[in-house]
């Protein structure tokens, strides 16, 4: 019971500390203005023309934090504070979020595939619990085993999510370095940033794989027992 336990506290402490890590970085960093005095809008746009990337458009989306680039009509999402600030954080940000459009445009491999487990993932965070639970509660472990099968689905896209967040965070770093975006004595900032965001993905991945593990161990125990 204390190891379930401990095991448990470890599973809420990991994405809290994570949570609570870029939370405060970036509220450090948005109150850093950086020195050319570009919005997060202006870097975005800067760096997508830079790139060719005409077509892309840089909106305002409401929320805190919400920033993300959408596929599916080639827009680059800005939180109300990243989209007008002109902070270091906002900088950093924004061009992630241009990093993941210019992975679109060049079909980077990892963003592909992790597009193409889109449907399956989704699948696997809605049925792999109940099939889980289900099957140790009716003695069928086949039906626990299916449920496994969909929760490794779901691992795995966020398995193959870390190497398109920490890529698109060091396309963005190149940038806004190359395009004089950020002076040299800034860098440093922005990666931190850049560090303490991806360390969100770095977290839910873990988290995730130890509950697989566990799952797994789980009904081999249960087949163990019946044989």
């Amino acid at each position: 019971m204390i190891q379930y336990l401990v095991y448990m506290a470890v599973l809420l402490l990991i994405p809290l500390w994570a949570q609570m890590r870029v939370k405060s970085t970036y509220s450090k960093y948005a109150e850093v203005g950086n020195s050319t005095g570009m919005t997060g809008a202006q870097t975005a746009r800067k760096i997508l023309d830079d790139n060719g990337l005409y077509d892309v458009s840089v909106r305002e989306v409401p929320g805190s934090l919400t920033d993300h680039y959408d596929p599916r009509d080639k827009s680059v999402n800005l939180s109300t504070d990243i989209y007008h600030g002109a902070s270091i954080a906002g900088t950093a940000v924004a061009a992630h979020e241009v990093g993941h459009a210019i992975q679109d445009a060049k079909d980077y491999t990892f963003m592909r595939i992790r597009s193409a487990l889109v449907p399956i993932a989704n699948l696997g965070s809605n049925l792999s619990y109940f099939l889980i639970i289900a099957g140790f509660i009716f003695g069928a472990m086949q039906l626990a085993t299916l449920g496994v099968i969909f929760f490794a689905a779901a691992v795995l896209f966020q398995l193959v999510t870390l190497p398109v967040e920490f890529d698109a965070s060091g396309r963005a770093l190149k940038q806004i370095v190359t395009l004089g975006i950020v002076q040299s004595d800034e860098q440093k900032d922005a990666r931190k940033v850049l560090s303490a965001a991806a360390m969100t993905y770095v977290a839910a991945a873990l988290v995730s794989a130890l509950e697989l593990v566990r799952f797994i161990l789980m009904i081999t125990m249960a087949n163990n027992r019946e044989n």
